[in-house]
């Protein structure tokens, strides 16, 4: 794993003049533990430079050509050599066009220590829309900054994950440095007027004539700007190196960061607050994210500045109270700043089961996108969906049901036939809003690949997957429809969920697909039939579409023959049958009353038995204490002996068993009785969600699942 860093073209990587930004990289990179890893490239003619790892980039006085240009193209070169894990880009955005243009591979990061709309590459809504669609993070050193790189964007982008706020940092001092404090006035800077220095100056001379205890220390220079300041008590030091300032803070009671521009950040408050100064600012830009005490003038000016400076002066209390909490309030020190840049490093290069913790597997926002019927009045409550959301809700993560077909339905129009558009639109919005870390997918046909993609673009951390419950048998029903369906988003989403074995299709990748029982659910099978007498011995249900609700005239059912000949070969049991030869299908409240009267529950799916493939049906019957009885050839025996479930051959068989169950109370009850418990044990809904959570996540915790053979 390699961090390739890239300065600005010219940025001077050395102690004897160094800029912001390699201040910044410097300290921070030296206390990461990713220090061994990270290469700095720049650009500079100084000998010397941090001790740190680093490569200059020495470049020929070509005539007619971008020198700018020429710099990123030969960092490319060195970057395809270097094959970095993570590319860094500070303060230059139109060096992420160039790269990302040469280097595909690469996740890339830009920084910022200025204004976005002042800098070529980010000064326009497209430019600004192309960084997010590109980078990785985009960091900003201040809230100020961040908010002027989203005006004039969407609000999908306000909340986006890609982008944070990384302040500079400081070494806070000690405390102690406060009682050793001389009568020193410091201001750092360019001395020109956005930096507020000719009203600093004019100013300072005002202080010094009252107070000639006091002196001013002024570092910094200006070439294009010429204010003069003369006083016997001003010591005009030019520039200084980073660690001579730092010194001279240490000793200053007071500094003064008036700046008329808008401040992206500001390191002389930064520091001046770090080694214990009572600061004076102005509210410009992020000055005031700077400190946590400080004296801020809301307008600058000469009277209002000198009022500051003579209240710090006066009042030693004040002045004093607020040296000692700039300095104990202090939190933004280079270890602070360079763990918050490990974090998101690490984020994107360790596998995502390191990433996501046990602690952070405790805390996780779902957000579930199925069908949960709302609209069909409680008829269709007891379902996969709702018993997948209570195991995730049991699991104590925070979980947002998002109904996809209530809401086609509710918001479809003239404009948007069949709703797909208002879907898909809302379900960016609720992502907006609620920043879930898993979106699990449930049959949502309507949310489309392209829209997923979408979503892990603008938020890189969320994880996604798709459960799907149809059969999958090719001599079953809609085989080609159901194939299709799971393909259409399987190569958008990171695990796949089937109730038939992956083993038995050829044509999904089964590196992400998995397979999940139909779960149980503790607050849905609450019968106990094995600890009563029931009249009926054979229960069968079925329905030509949950969502019609009513048989539809003219439909054939394979179900419909093989239970019909079932009845006539068993004359002597008693069958109680729905969905068949014109009688309507039960739901809800009416199917549970039902099937209370039952001993027996056929398990029997339309088309081919295959491998571990049944409906929900499965749950009713085993969760409720009715004795399960299944075709063999699900190989359910994987899971289940014959003193838990009634495995049958063929129709005969399994005739010849019914008979057998339904005239021995004690081996019915005793099958009813501990398929249940096997059932609601090791298939319920608690631990399904958890499956289900883990394999999407790509989580490696070790955990066996009683079904994942």
């Amino acid at each position: 794993m390699k961090i390739s860093i890239l300065l600005p073209y010219k940025e001077n990587f050395s102690p004897q003049y160094p800029g912001a930004v390699s201040l910044f990289v410097f300290e921070t990179s030296k206390k990461s533990n990713f220090k061994k890893n990270i290469t700095v490239y720049g650009s500079t003619k100084l000998k010397k430079k941090f001790p740190i790892k680093y490569t200059n980039i020495t470049l020929l006085n070509l005539p007619l050509t971008s020198q700018t240009r020429n710099y990123v193209n030969k960092f490319v070169k060195l970057e395809k050599k270097n094959n970095s894990s993570i590319i860094e880009i500070h303060n230059r955005p139109s060096y992420v066009k160039i790269i990302s243009s040469q280097i595909k591979d690469r996740v890339i990061s830009l920084y910022f220590h200025n204004d976005p709309l002042s800098m070529d590459g980010s000064k326009s809504i497209n430019d600004r829309k192309f960084l997010l669609k590109t980078c990785y993070k985009i960091i900003f050193n201040s809230n100020w900054s961040k908010k002027r790189f989203l005006e004039g964007l969407e609000n999908k982008f306000v909340n986006s994950n890609k982008l944070a706020v990384f302040y500079q940092s400081a070494e806070r001092g000690s405390v102690k440095l406060i009682p050793h404090k001389k009568k020193w006035i410091t201001f750092v800077g360019k001395l020109n007027k956005a930096k507020g220095y000719d009203i600093f100056s004019k100013t300072i001379v005002k202080i010094l004539n009252k107070n000639p205890q006091w002196r001013a220390k002024i570092i910094g220079d200006e070439k294009r700007e010429k204010i003069k300041l003369s006083h016997k008590n001003a010591d005009i030091l030019g520039f200084k190196k980073h660690e001579e300032v730092i010194k001279i803070f240490k000793k200053s009671s007071i500094a003064v960061a008036c700046s008329r521009w808008e401040e992206p950040f500001g390191r002389t408050s930064l520091e001046a607050s770090a080694n214990g100064c009572a600061v004076i600012i102005t509210n410009r830009g992020g000055l005031p994210e700077t400190v946590t005490n400080a004296k801020i003038l809301k307008t600058l000016s000469i009277k209002n500045l000198e009022d500051s400076l003579n209240e710090l002066i006066y009042k030693d209390k004040l002045r004093k109270k607020l040296q000692h909490l700039s300095i104990r309030n202090f939190y933004l020190t280079h270890k602070f700043i360079s763990n918050l840049i490990d974090d998101y490093r690490s984020e994107k290069i360790k596998k995502i089961s390191h990433f996501f913790t046990k602690k952070k597997l405790e805390n996780l926002r779902i957000l579930h996108i199925t069908n949960f019927n709302e609209r069909l009045d409680g008829r269709l409550f007891f379902n996969t969906g709702r018993r997948i959301n209570n195991g995730f809700i049991r699991l104590g993560h925070s979980v947002l049901g998002f109904s996809d077909r209530d809401i086609q339905k509710y918001y479809k129009s003239l404009q948007d036939f069949k709703g797909a558009k208002t879907l898909n639109d809302k379900l960016k919005k609720t992502c907006y809003n609620y920043k879930p870390d898993i979106i699990m997918l449930g049959h949502a046909d309507l949310i489309s690949p392209e829209q997923i993609n979408e979503l892990r673009s603008d938020y890189p951390n969320v994880r996604i997957g798709q459960w799907f419950l149809d059969p999958l048998n090719k001599k079953g029903p809609d085989f080609e429809r159901n194939k299709d369906r799971i393909l259409d988003k399987i190569n958008s989403v990171d695990a796949t969920f089937l109730t038939t074995s992956p083993s038995a299709l050829n044509f999904i990748p089964k590196d992400k697909c998995f397979y999940i029982p139909n779960p149980s659910d503790k607050s849905f099978e609450t019968l106990n039939n094995f600890h009563k007498s029931c009249n009926v011995d054979v229960f069968f249900a079925l329905s030509h579409g949950v969502h019609r609700g009513v048989l539809k005239s003219g439909k054939t059912d394979d179900r419909v023959n093989f239970v019909n000949k079932l009845i006539h070969i068993t004359p002597n049991a008693k069958f109680d049958v729905y969905g068949i030869n014109n009688i309507q299908p039960i739901w809800a409240d009416h199917y549970f009353k039902t099937i209370e009267n039952a001993k027996m529950g056929l398990n029997l799916s339309r088309g081919d038995a295959i491998k571990y493939y049944s409906s929900d049906r499965i749950t009713q019957i085993v969760g409720n204490g009715l004795v399960c009885l299944i075709d063999e050839k699900t190989q359910y025996r994987d899971f289940f002996t014959d003193q838990e479930m009634v495995f049958y051959k063929n129709i005969s068989d399994l005739s010849e068993k019914i008979l057998r169950v339904s005239n021995d109370e004690k081996l019915r009850k005793s099958l009813g009785k501990k398929g249940k418990d096997k059932y609601m044990k090791y298939f319920n809904s608690t631990l399904v969600a958890e499956y289900i959570i883990n394999k999407t996540l790509g989580s490696n915790n070790n955990k066996k699942f009683f079904w994942d053979k």
